[in-house]
């Protein structure tokens, strides 16, 4: 049975190989995408949904207009360095003129769905929190919601103890630990591992070079540029850390990760930890802790198996 998903965005290169990957697939269906601030601007990342649609054929998924800045008020920092100027490497893709919904109009999509809804948020929870804040009631009963965000037991990186989601808007990420019910969280000491080789990149582009895919063929220039940012970055890493994917991944391999419930707080206090998460690990936790699910691991051959029998064939 096909994943029902709500995506949250703000789309840089691991966000556009996640969106991809589903286009690939038969058993998840985007029912709308939210475009929001983060690694790009709102309006990049709109721009960037509408070139992904029009290049898979995927017009029919409406697109919501999210949040331009976040609830702490600080001013939005983009990141070309890591995602190029546009989002997408060094794609800079034509402006697909695509209609744009208010945000409210995604509670119609969510009612109509709730029980069987995923919602899962890949940047800044802004939009989201936003949501919970004007209809809690329904935001409560939403299935599932799965985020990738903050970091335990490794460092940030956009501080010493902070991960870019959680740290661009704490205030937003402290909301959602404390109001949604059955979150996800799945954190970059996890997706630092979610490795795509170069190997994998090449192989995936030889075969589209024969589909004539535009969709495979987008995927060797953007993780090309991807990779050489981390090799600088990180040298000896071996390939593209695909941070938003994994949760996606997540989604449709389950059993692949290993989940755990703790307790988790976020700091949104100014200073040193802003943006911190923790995780209480003592036998006797912090009562004030929320308690949600945590991916620790997950099988990583698993990982390579799963995309490359999903790119390695014509897109459904």
């Amino acid at each position: 049975m096909q994943k029902k998903v709500l995506l949250f965005t703000d789309l840089g290169i691991d966000d556009a190989f996640a969106i991809i990957y589903t286009f690939f697939r038969n058993d998840i269906n985007i029912l709308g995408i939210v475009a929001d601030y983060g690694n790009v601007t709102r309006d990049k990342a709109i721009w960037n949904i509408n070139y992904l649609k029009f290049i898979s054929g995927r017009q029919d998924i409406p697109v919501f207009l999210g949040a331009s800045i976040p609830l702490t008020g600080k001013g939005v920092d983009s990141f070309p360095e890591v995602h190029g100027v546009s989002g997408l490497g060094p794609v800079i893709p034509p402006k697909i003129s695509s209609p744009v919904n208010s945000v409210n109009d995604v509670y119609p999509i969510i009612d109509s769905n709730i029980n069987e809804l995923s919602i899962i948020n890949l940047g800044r929870l802004s939009t989201l929190a936003t949501m919970f804040v004007l209809n809690l009631e329904t935001m409560e009963n939403v299935k599932e919601y799965i985020c990738m965000g903050g970091a335990f037991f490794c460092p940030g990186n956009v501080t010493a103890v902070a991960e870019a989601n959680f740290y661009s808007d704490p205030y937003a990420a402290n909301l959602i630990i404390q109001y949604a019910k059955n979150l996800t969280i799945i954190p970059l000491n996890v997706t630092q591992h979610a490795i795509v080789t170069s190997e994998m990149v090449n192989q995936i582009d030889t075969f589209h070079k024969k589909t004539r895919d535009p969709a495979g063929l987008i995927i060797k220039p953007i993780l090309d540029y991807y990779y050489n940012f981390y090799s600088n970055l990180i040298p000896g890493i071996g390939g593209s850390p695909m941070h938003d994917f994994l949760a996606i991944w997540y989604l449709l391999n389950p059993f692949s990760v290993q989940i755990t419930k703790l307790p988790i707080k976020i700091i949104p206090d100014q200073g040193d930890g802003f943006g911190q998460s923790i995780a209480d690990f003592r036998h006797r936790p912090d009562p004030a802790f929320k308690n949600h699910n945590v991916a620790l691991k997950f099988d990583y051959q698993s990982f390579k198996s799963d995309i490359m029998n999903t790119f390695l064939r014509k897109r459904p």
